[in-house]
């Protein structure tokens, strides 16, 4: 497919963002049948939570990679290009690959929509390429990331090896439900029949229902707080030097490329499946695969430094929780510089709840629009900073980069430019 082919069958599939979101798994079992099942064809570990189900994921494939396997990594959304949703050992799909999958799904899709009189959302979509693409590249095991909740989500066909559930907070409750009980179900519903789960940091409430259900479905229930500690020795902008110590296996001092305190919890449950992993016997991964997978773990947009002189940090946090990891992060980083931050988000998020946790520690703040249709216009987020007393301006996001950097270079501050990971992925695409 031409390059110009490819991008008109992107321009359709994302064009499939009109279904909106449905919940089910009828719609993307059909896909799959016609595709021939991929999703059988390879062993999965399937990741779920609020926050830090990405982070979390990336680590258990670095380690898996360094162990020798072929590993399939599927995420959303991306940052820069669709192609890196879908990953074999760290690297993105080809355009000829995608190329390829687009023209595949595009077949399917008509067949279903005809035979059940339902079109197929874009993530469903997506999800059926990322099965389709790792089965064409003979991987032998893929980390799939939930897109929203768990039970009812698109990636909920495959029957894990382990299912995993990091830190569970609020999110979609128009969807999930209005409180933690009810989203933690959602998210159990990954577990499956006599297969262990990993249960990373989270609230009491939230976990007292995964174990339930795990205990409910005859599963071993790995919680990851209890049975690894993680203890970071050092950290700088550069990462953190951290120790492992687990049942059976205790480190020497390992380097972590990752920041935030945040980043040792979603360690900690990336450790807990592959000690499951190692436990079934499946996989044979040893201590310096270990080691050196958690040494090249990449996850660009979280807490990622962009520049350092002046320091320019970019972290994908848009919601409550999240907003205070990435303070944490920066109060223990930053060594009690003055922060700018430059802030952009969707319009389903609580801007001012989310700026609340950031008013001790910044002195500057740029609004800007992200270029994305569930953008929140940048009036609802001053009037959101004018609440929680903090000075602020509204910018394009160009001009707002440099008036930080020109304001960091003058005041020896530190930048950060957090909100959405559409937002991230505009600053991505612009430096480069």
């Amino acid at each position: 497919m031409k390059n110009y082919e490819l991008q008109l069958g992107l321009a359709r599939l994302f064009k499939r963002h009109r279904f909106g979101i449905k919940m089910g798994l009828n719609i993307e079992s059909a896909l799959l049948d016609l595709l021939g099942n991929p999703e059988k064809e390879f062993a999965v570990v399937h990741v779920a939570g609020t926050n830090g189900k990405g982070s979390t994921s990336a680590v258990i494939c670095s380690i898996l990679t360094a162990a020798g396997y072929k590993v399939g990594l599927y995420t959303s959304p991306h940052l820069v290009t669709f192609n890196e949703r879908f990953k074999v050992d760290g690297i993105p799909a080809t355009d000829k690959e995608l190329g390829t999958l687009v023209g595949l799904i595009e077949a399917v899709t008509d067949k279903v929509t005809s035979t059940m009189g339902q079109e197929p959302t874009f993530f469903e979509c997506a999800t059926a390429m990322a099965f389709e693409h790792f089965k064409r590249s003979n991987v032998d095991i893929a980390v799939i990331e939930t897109g929203m909740g768990g039970r009812l989500d698109a990636t909920n066909v495959v029957d894990p090896i382990v299912s995993v559930i990091t830190r569970i907070s609020l999110e979609h409750t128009q969807y999930l439900g209005d409180n933690l009980a009810a989203i933690a179900f959602e998210k159990a519903g990954i577990i499956k029949q006599g297969r262990p789960v990993v249960a990373g940091a989270m609230d009491a409430e939230a976990l007292d229902v995964i174990k339930r259900i795990a205990e409910e479905l005859g599963c071993l229930c790995l919680d990851s707080v209890g049975s690894v500690s993680v203890c970071s020795k050092s950290t700088d902008l550069s990462g953190q030097k951290v120790t492992i110590d687990t049942k059976g296996y205790r480190s020497g001092v390992v380097n972590f490329p990752l920041l935030g305190r945040f980043q040792l919890e979603n360690l900690a449950t990336a450790i807990s499946a592959i000690d499951i992993l190692r436990n079934l016997g499946e996989f044979d991964i040893d201590n310096d695969a270990i080691e050196q997978g958690i040494a090249t773990t990449a996850w660009p947009g979280r807490c990622q430094v962009v520049k350092y002189d002046p320091p320019i940090i970019l972290d994908g946090a848009h919601n409550p929780d999240a907003a205070k990891a990435l303070v944490e992060a920066l109060k223990d980083n930053i060594n009690g510089r003055s922060v700018g931050l430059v802030v952009g988000m969707c319009g389903d998020k609580d801007a001012q709840e989310f700026l609340q946790y950031f008013s001790g520690i910044i002195e500057k703040l740029w609004i800007v629009p992200i270029d994305n249709e569930r953008n929140m216009p940048t009036e609802m987020i001053l009037n959101a900073a004018t609440a929680v007393g903090v000075p602020s301006t509204t910018m394009v996001l160009p001009d707002a980069i440099q008036a930080a950097e020109q304001w960091a270079e003058a005041e020896e501050g530190v930048v950060c430019i957090t909100g959405s990971l559409f937002l991230v992925g505009e600053v991505l695409s612009f430096l480069q």
